[in-house]
């Protein structure tokens, strides 16, 4: 029995239990931006829960119905072709 976790059982040293290696031949390029715009959006939404706006529409100013924030915890606003979150 091979032990996954020792760095010789990965060719070309350390591995992570629980995380598949990368292939070096399938490699995409990391969307920085979009993950940093991704994070910025967490970020507001923890700031606006905190701030007990959460549930309310920035551009309306009305209740943002549960189902959006199911279906995108960032969302800011259910107005199409506005602020949102994600």
């Amino acid at each position: 029995m091979t032990d996954t976790n020792s760095p010789s059982a990965v060719p070309g040293g350390e591995h992570t239990p629980g995380v598949a290696p990368v292939s070096a031949s399938h490699e995409e390029p990391v969307d920085l931006d979009g993950i940093e715009r991704d994070l910025d959006d967490v970020q507001a939404a923890l700031d606006r829960l905190n701030d007990g706006t959460y549930w309310t529409d920035e551009v309306t100013g009305e209740s943002i119905p549960d189902d959006v924030l199911e279906a995108d915890p960032t969302a800011r606003t259910t107005a199409s072709g506005t602020v949102a979150g994600g």
